[in-house]
């Protein structure tokens, strides 16, 4: 499970509201599905290099030596697309694109996409965090995971800033500075470029190419699953050298684009099972 195949990813930039309405148009009119169709499973493996991640136990290490612990791991993935082996693609509609994956709950992690046109593809790709649209839609649209009337969202949301919290990493560390909660550390990394005014816009795309395997859909009841690894010590580097001690909570400063930066480089295709 150990071997990583490169990955692609493309960050979004500071257009918050084109990126929500170009995710939108393509899911307002997904493909016609005539045909045949099948199911792909997408499961997510959230570890700290090459250990298993296990929330409130284990001391790891990041790149500038600090050590920690992790007590919360929560992200949204939405938006998902599958790329075709012809180049063309298929937009999982809208209403079933949105996910929460939690550490704290193992089923959350696995992801099973359903009336799947029969067929090859290559590629997944996938947002960390939800799109300006559905930010600002009416709350009874908002349904399931995004639901913050019904605690669906498990703290995923801002009810003082009106948005989603796109990914939540909390933690203690020996390190931190000291508060009323102990030596702490929170990322709570939100914001989708604004409505009425402009903020900063913190979506990330992912894709992740399958290399040289080609994940084959079908009708005869096999079910492809495809295993992507999320390291969280990717988040403490990359664009941005996180460091506890300096930084040890981030919600909506600055700051909080560069964590995005990071956390968009943790995940990795680990293994596709194809029978």
């Amino acid at each position: 499970m150990r071997k990583i195949r490169k990955i692609t990813l493309t960050a979004v930039g500071w257009l918050g509201l084109f990126t929500g309405i170009f995710w939108s148009c393509h899911h307002d009119n997904p493909d016609p599905q005539p045909g045949p169709t099948g199911s792909l499973q997408l499961a997510f493996d959230n570890v700290v290099g090459n250990t298993d991640l296990q929330l409130n136990t284990e001391n790891y290490t990041n790149a500038g030596g600090e050590l920690f612990k992790v007590t919360t791991l929560n992200y949204y993935v939405t938006n998902i697309r599958l790329k075709r082996a012809d180049g063309s693609a298929y937009v999982i509609p809208q209403d079933s694109s949105y996910f929460l994956v939690k550490e704290a709950e193992p089923a959350s992690q696995r992801i099973m996409l359903k009336n799947i046109p029969v067929g090859n593809y290559t590629e997944v790709s996938y947002l960390i965090g939800v799109d300006s649209l559905r930010n600002t839609m009416d709350v009874s649209k908002r349904t399931g995971v995004l639901d913050p009337s019904g605690g669906m969202t498990g703290g995923m949301y801002w009810d003082w800033n009106s948005g989603y919290i796109h990914f939540k990493m909390e933690g203690t560390s020996p390190q931190a500075p000291v508060t009323a909660s102990g030596k702490v550390f929170l990322y709570h990394i939100g914001l989708f470029g604004g409505y009425r005014t402009k903020t900063i816009n913190n979506l990330r795309t992912i894709a992740l190419p399958f290399g040289a395997t080609t994940v084959r859909v079908t009708e005869n009841g096999v079910v492809p699953k495809v295993t992507i690894q999320a390291d969280v010590l990717k988040v403490f580097e990359g664009s941005m050298k996180l460091r506890i001690a300096v930084n040890a909570d981030i919600m909506v400063s600055s700051l909080s684009s560069g964590v995005a930066d990071n956390y968009a480089r943790m995940f990795q295709i680990a293994t596709i099972k194809t029978d």
